[in-house]
């Protein structure tokens, strides 16, 4: 694997699976352009693995809208920034959902505890300077809160679009440290305000707290999106360390 995707979290994955990982990264990173075509041959000779596992990343990635099949081999979509707003819409309208729905709950207490328990294990990847295991624990966190209604419906839209999300969080949390740690401080106040709307149970709160986390982040990510260098930097992340 070219290592764009943490291995760590791939330890019990299939060959196809990682595979995907890591070309789910190269795609959202730019490494691998929008409109160029890639062959599963080549793909089998770089990672070094037979075509059955390429063909079966390949599928996976074409669910996503990331590549289109073709006769051997795809043809790379990519993501423009208008896919990226969109995925942030769709972020919203889940998760606003979820949370209209936990402030009528009779009792948030567990849910509460568990989310102060990644809390404090975002704040550790913060202290450690870590992008990546801070990324895993964001996306714990509102997992945690959206599987906590057991709405079937609602998880399966998330599972559908986590993938993608879980790389643009990695690629830009580890652009943030780099070159913004400050502004992880007000990220922790987003999450604490995220925690404290479930346990008060105030909708004026919600407001804040969604306007904070959901429309505000796409300014605070430091013109990442539209900067080649620095996401070929993100990307290179773990090459680097």
């Amino acid at each position: 694997m070219k290592g764009l995707y943490p291995i760590k979290r791939l330890r019990e994955a299939s060959i196809g699976q990682q595979v995907a990982a890591d070309l789910r990264m190269r795609i959202l990173s730019d490494e691998l352009e929008m409109g160029s075509i890639v062959s599963e041959n080549k793909l089998s000779e770089e990672y070094q693995v037979s075509r059955s596992p390429v063909r079966e990343a390949l599928k996976v990635l074409e669910k996503e809208g990331l590549v289109q099949l073709q006769r051997m081999g795809v043809k790379v979509i990519g993501f423009t920034q208008k896919n990226i707003d969109e995925i942030y819409d769709v972020r919203l309208m889940v998760e606003s959902f979820v949370f209209n729905h936990l402030l009528e709950e009779e009792n948030n207490d567990e849910l509460v505890r568990d989310l102060h328990k990644i809390y404090e294990m975002m704040k550790i990847a913060i202290k450690y300077k870590d992008p990546d295991e801070f990324s895993f624990k964001d996306i714990e966190f509102h997992e945690t809160v959206i599987h906590s209604i057991q709405h079937r419906y609602i998880s399966l839209i998330w599972d559908n679009i986590k993938p993608v999300v879980e790389c643009f969080i990695l690629l830009d949390m580890r652009h943030r440290m780099e070159e913004n740690y400050e502004d992880l401080e007000r990220v922790m106040r987003n999450h604490e305000l995220l925690i404290q709307t479930i346990q008060e149970k105030d909708k004026k709160l919600k407001e804040k707290a969604f306007y904070d986390n959901f429309k505000n982040v796409k300014k605070q990510s430091d013109g990442l999106w539209d900067n080649p260098e620095a996401l070929k930097k993100a990307s290179e992340y773990l090459e680097q360390k």
